[in-house]
């Protein structure tokens, strides 16, 4: 019977523990939250199946071998591991993001879900589909939207005919989020924030800044698409910061496979079915023909995605030089030392050296230095204490 460890409980880690569980294997799922569902349901999944041991509140810190090490518990031996860690917002800096009253929209959605809107007038900006739905549950909690800000153009989707006949349902998501619809102002941003006056401009499609106007607001929510959360796979294939996958989500390292948001940002339906295809080769089955099918679809809509919504380098011009760029570690984009790589610029400038291990702004320095971003690729996926990489015994280490 094989051992498959599935690592995160979203739609994506929860697929591949069912169909692993189902097809005979022998399933841990182990994810940091108290609760299965992810980012997206919550909490709310209410997951449950006689052949999946789930760990909760639980995480992750390396993977050697066969093995999967974890904070404060025993390391897990595997015949096949699936990465199913999703992805976490990006924001993009400007003068005043790391002051009060600025978030992202993904805890935006997390705090509303939980009923929570910590303002009653808001702005939410960024770049992609998932600013509507974050509008949507706050303005439900009646909170007032003083606009819904999306920097690209609606036009770019003109050129994915493909995509989009091949995805018609998600044209019907869009009813859903009509009432703020409204709101929704393209090729605009929030540039800057300065205790309630909000600075908002007008932007052409390099994301320039061409006119600007102030607003009032006591919330900013801003999201710019999702980075992945790869980091215990630093030596695997990648392409766009995001893992690399064969037609049975089986990524470069061997019985290692990756589904959902680490493998590209494509909506919960093309994760929970790459989940479906991920844990059936991680069991040693054949995915069904009704996952892969919906797993190509899906990875249409997904390119689509990236390329209507792909961060644009006039956003540069929004900051000045007493710009934060690296909170954690207060380091203003005047700190950033010319650099070739990036351990050379951490170390110069201090960037990305704080709490969030760069999380937040590795990938925005190093589109303003020039330097090439290695998508984070540390041997620990977590900080750890010391003491806990001193009870690994030593032929392991």
């Amino acid at each position: 019977m094989r051992a498959v460890v599935v690592v995160g409980a979203g739609p994506a880690g929860m697929a591949a523990a069912r169909t692993a569980a189902d097809a005979g294997a022998t399933v841990t799922m182990v994810d940091s939250e108290p609760e299965a569902g992810g980012q997206y349901l919550r909490g709310r999944a209410r997951f449950g199946h006689d052949g999946v041991t789930h760990l909760k509140n639980t995480e992750a810190w390396l993977v050697e071998g066969r093995t999967l090490h974890l904070r404060g518990r025993h390391p897990l031996q595997f015949d096949a591991l699936v990465i199913a860690t999703g992805a976490y917002d990006r924001p993009l800096p400007f003068p005043g993001w790391d002051g009060p009253g600025v978030i992202t929209a993904g805890a935006a959605q997390a705090l509303a879900k939980q009923g929570v809107t910590l303002a009653e007038r808001v702005i939410v900006s960024g770049s992609g589909p998932f600013l509507l739905p974050v509008a949507t549950a706050l303005q439900d909690l009646g909170a007032t939207l003083v606009g819904v800000y999306e920097a690209s153009s609606p036009t770019r989707w003109l050129r994915e005919a493909r995509a989009i006949a091949a995805n018609r349902h998600k044209i019907g998501e869009l009813a859903s989020y009509r009432k703020v619809l409204p709101h929704l102002e393209t090729r605009t941003a929030v540039v800057a924030k300065h205790g309630s006056k909000v600075t908002v401009a007008t932007l052409d499609s390099r994301w320039r800044p061409t006119t600007h106007r102030t607003e009032h607001a006591d919330l900013v929510c801003v999201g710019y698409g999702f980075l992945p959360r790869t980091d215990l796979l630093p030596e695997a294939a990648r392409a766009d910061d995001f893992l690399v996958v064969d037609e049975r989500q089986q990524t470069s390292v061997e019985n290692v496979y990756a589904a959902g948001e680490v493998t590209g940002i494509g909506g919960a339906d093309l994760s929970e079915a790459e989940g479906v295809v991920a844990g059936a080769a991680a069991a040693g089955q054949n995915p069904p023909k009704h996952a892969l099918d919906a797993v190509r679809r899906g990875r249409l809509f997904a390119g689509a995605l990236a390329r209507a919504h792909a961060v644009q380098p006039g956003w540069q011009e929004w900051l000045n030089d007493d710009t934060t760029v690296c909170r954690c570690e207060k380091v203003k984009k005047q700190d950033l030392e010319p650099a070739s790589t990036m351990r050379e610029l951490k170390l110069t400038s201090r960037v990305a050296m704080g709490r969030c291990q760069g999380r937040i702004c590795a990938r925005n320095a190093a589109d303003l230095t020039g330097v090439p971003f290695d998508a984070q690729r540390r041997v620990i996926a977590i900080p750890i204490p010391l003491g806990e990489l001193a009870t690994i015994p030593e032929e392991e280490s």
